[in-house]
């Protein structure tokens, strides 16, 4: 039985002009222990479904159909007090994207800690002090810098302090979303390697949200592409890295430098992702995709098995994506 199981899940926000369709029909699975990534653009809807997942919607988001069960229990039906006590930082935490928002500037680091473990466990305040300081450890920070405030860590130090603080309440499973934007190179690697140490240490499973898929195929078991509020290529990490069966897929991978390769310019996706207040008809990247025919204007393509069962993809093209690069 798998730990998170999503199932054809919609949730859209309402504003005036109708509905935007950021996360529509959207279905997968991550095992106890696994790593999964979730790439694609900005706006494809990513981080809607982080917080769909933890039900940290804004007033005008809703939950339209679906289905998320955790651990086999369906959790949509659950009263928000209940799934907030019990699962919310208990069983499943966020890394939230960009430190520098995530974190209260006028309260001390370990305060921040000390104040999730107090809400969802019975634990004194010297209990909560102590697990915290423990975890800053953990993540590489000085317990001594428990008193400290945000302004006083580096953006590295940060972000490990919010990885800290997703893991007060020994959770199950992690969400991180988009868990080194704003910092440099060398600081993105450091943080990488701390959340794929700590998950390995202690067995947790992971939602890892990325743009970048090299990330994603390097600390992650599975991927899943997203693209206009819906998943168009789902498998295993390394599969969709070597041999991406969809071309939004291709374009993801190429808009990236091969320190590897020869030296070329590198390829970009023409154009950007459609306003989901009204998506295409039929496939919603055809309008992007270079191979589109009049087939995938009109026809929506299903999420079927192309390169053996565990690699699905939603393209009327998946097997002529060697024409992307001759066009490109």
């Amino acid at each position: 039985m798998a730990l998170l199981e999503v199932k054809d899940l919609k949730m859209y926000y309402k504003v005036r002009r109708g509905d935007v369709k950021a996360v529509d029909g959207v279905s997968f699975e991550i095992e106890k222990g696994e790593a999964m990534g979730l790439a694609g653009e900005s706006g494809c809807g990513k981080s809607s479904m982080a917080t769909t997942l933890l039900r940290l919607l804004p007033n005008n988001g809703r939950i339209l159909d679906g289905s998320i069960k955790f651990d086999g229990k369906e959790i949509l039906d659950l009263p928000e007090e209940q799934f907030r006590q019990d699962y919310r930082w208990q069983r499943m935490s966020i890394i939230f994207q960009g430190a520098m928002n995530a974190l209260n500037p006028v309260h001390r680091i370990g305060k921040q800690i000390s104040e999730a473990i107090i809400t969802h466990e019975n634990v004194s305040k010297n209990e909560a002090k102590k697990r915290a300081e423990e975890l800053l450890e953990m993540v590489g920070i000085n317990s001594e810098r428990y008193r400290n405030y945000p302004h006083e860590f580096s953006g590295g130090m940060k972000q490990r302090a919010v990885i800290a603080m997703a893991l007060a309440c020994n959770p199950d499973l992690i969400i991180a979303d988009e868990p080194t934007t704003a910092l440099d190179v060398m600081v993105q690697a450091q943080v990488l390697e701390a959340i794929q140490s700590l998950r390995k240490k202690m067995g947790l499973s992971m939602l890892l949200i990325s743009h970048d898929l090299s990330v994603i195929a390097q600390t992650c078991d599975k991927v899943a592409i997203m693209y206009a509020g819906r998943i168009v290529e789902y498998g295993p990490s390394t599969k969709v890295y070597n041999n991406p069966l969809h071309p939004y897929s291709y374009g993801l991978l190429s808009s990236f430098p091969d320190i590897m390769a020869p030296r070329s310019p590198i390829q970009s996706i023409p154009g950007s992702p459609p306003n989901l207040l009204e998506p295409p008809s039929g496939c919603r990247f055809s309008p992007r995709c270079p191979l589109a025919d009049s087939k995938c204007f009109t026809d929506e393509p299903e999420l079927m098995a192309i390169d053996g069962k565990n690699h699905l993809v939603a393209c009327h093209k998946a097997g002529a994506l060697g024409k992307v690069g001759e066009q490109s």
